[in-house]
């Protein structure tokens, strides 16, 4: 027996956000910085786009989809700003190879990650700045950290960070800046420097960067990568960030080098909570070319994967956990969206003649509401998704029971909206076409003549079409083959 829940249909958890923070290396309560508790300003670091991007980026551009999707699900009005490295040693050396202007080089990869962001369902960012439309930016910055002596001019003209004058730096990545070997003379990434730690703001000119430079007061240049982000970070969302994302290979020194530019400058802690996803491996092994495991999306397309299925493999497990990347998981992702596809399908068709949703019963709303609060515990997507592959079993044997009304049906379905909106997983809507209906009339006429033989060889072909076809008591039913 079924049994209601009064006044809600989806129910309301009351425990709080909470995510694992890296700078405090302890779960912490979200609380956004804005006083009205509802602007959550979010960075996340983006692709340098020398190249395509590979799996391995796209694990940390869907778990930062999921955050974002989540934040708005309870509530948050989120803005968030993800960059395009669009200046740097592998961008300069791919246009000089090619003979072609920079601009001209990176924006044929910044229209390809543009389209596999689209393939992923990731959502679009407010955001998208490029390095190189923040260069004065960066400059004043750098400019800031010259007069507070924070910065320092080498021989060659670089400009550099002195580690020294900023004691909180290794905080993020709970390193011992003494072991970084103070007043040590060092030469590295071929610029003269005067501690191992210091880190460059601003690459003088030579002859490598051909065109590629900009005026300065200190000469021409370019920046160095890690002020990058701060520059544009600080231009679109202030000197207060609530979340800043990226995955674990960008701590150190990447997001600790952003701290202490940073809060040099404006004196304010840069980010509230900082959050890394976990690397990607390949069939077990860490993804490189020379093993031949490393995949761009675009290859995975071309094996006959969908983006989809792809997502579905990147999104479902935690995102603090390595996550080992398989064909065979990817099968597996095929598999359950082609179960999640026909349960929906079949509560779809129970729903067609209601006129309004009813009260839901107790297990159903109070596993959706459960989903959501398993993804306020540091979005524990593995907690989350078995709630919902307990509602499809609790739904399906309900049904079979004949307990579940139109009317509830289709409050199931809204209360499964609410969850895909988190996900993004739910099949784009389409109806069979006239030529696969057709089939599917032959083969009932083959099925009542007991043409085996000829109901299988149109079963085939509805498949090519895209559909699979299930005989039911009701006759047969249509749905899309994932």
């Amino acid at each position: 027996m079924l049994r209601a829940v009064p006044g809600s249909r989806y129910g309301r958890g009351l425990m709080p956000t909470r995510f694992f923070n890296t700078y405090s290396r302890e779960l912490e309560e979200f609380r956004p910085l804005d006083p009205s508790g509802k602007r959550v300003k979010l960075y996340t670091c983006g692709p340098t786009v020398y190249n395509f991007a590979h799996i391995g980026n796209f694990r940390a551009y869907v778990f930062e989809d999921l955050l974002q999707r989540h934040l708005e699900a309870r509530g948050f009005d989120v803005e968030r700003v993800m960059n395009l490295t669009d200046v740097d040693d592998k961008t300069i050396r791919g246009c000089r190879q090619l003979g072609v202007r920079l601009a001209d080089f990176t924006q044929k990869f910044k229209d390809a990650f543009f389209e596999d962001l689209g393939t992923l369902r990731v959502k679009r960012a407010q955001h998208f700045p490029a390095a190189t439309d923040y260069v004065a930016q960066m400059i004043e910055m750098i400019r800031v950290l010259m007069e507070k002596e924070i910065a320092y001019q080498a021989e060659d003209k670089s400009l550099y960070f002195r580690l020294s004058k900023f004691p909180e730096y290794g905080k993020l990545a709970h390193l011992n800046l003494d072991e970084l070997r103070p007043g040590v003379r060092v030469q590295s990434d071929e610029y003269e420097k005067e501690n191992i730690g210091d880190f460059a703001l601003w690459k003088a000119w030579d002859e490598n960067d051909g065109d590629v430079k900009w005026d300065s007061p200190w000469g021409p240049g370019r920046p160095g990568w890690h002020i990058e982000c701060s520059a544009m970070a600080t231009a679109l969302l202030g000197p207060e960030l609530d979340i800043h994302c990226g995955g674990v290979d960008n701590i150190f020194p990447h997001h600790e080098a952003e701290i202490a530019q940073s809060e040099s400058v404006t004196g304010k802690k840069f980010a509230r909570y900082w959050m890394h996803n976990a690397h990607l491996m390949v069939e077990g092994q860490k993804m490189s070319k020379s093993a031949g495991n490393f995949y761009t999306l675009r290859d995975l397309l071309a094996k006959g994967w969908t983006g989809r299925e792809i997502r579905y493999a990147l999104i479902t497990v935690n995102y603090r956990l390595p996550l080992n990347f398989t064909f065979d998981g990817l099968a597996a992702a095929r598999s359950a969206l082609g179960r999640i596809d026909e349960w929906a399908a079949r509560l779809a068709d129970r729903a067609a003649s209601a006129i309004l949703p009813d009260e839901l019963p107790a297990q159903f709303a109070s596993g959706i509401a459960a989903f959501f609060t398993d993804l306020d515990e540091d979005l524990n997507i593995s907690g989350a998704m078995g709630r919902v592959f307990d509602l499809i079993r609790d739904t399906n044997r309900a049904l079979d029971a004949g307990e579940i009304s139109a009317g509830i049906a289709v409050g199931i379905l809204e209360g499964w909206k609410r969850i895909d909106s988190v996900l993004g997983l739910e099949r784009e809507a389409h109806n069979p076409s006239p030529e696969a209906l057709a089939l599917v009339e032959q083969r009932q006429i083959a099925r009542t003549n007991k043409q085996w033989a000829e109901s299988d060889r149109l079963r085939d072909a509805i498949a090519a079409l895209g559909w699979i076809v299930k005989d039911t008591k009701d006759g047969p039913k249509l749905t899309p083959n994932p």
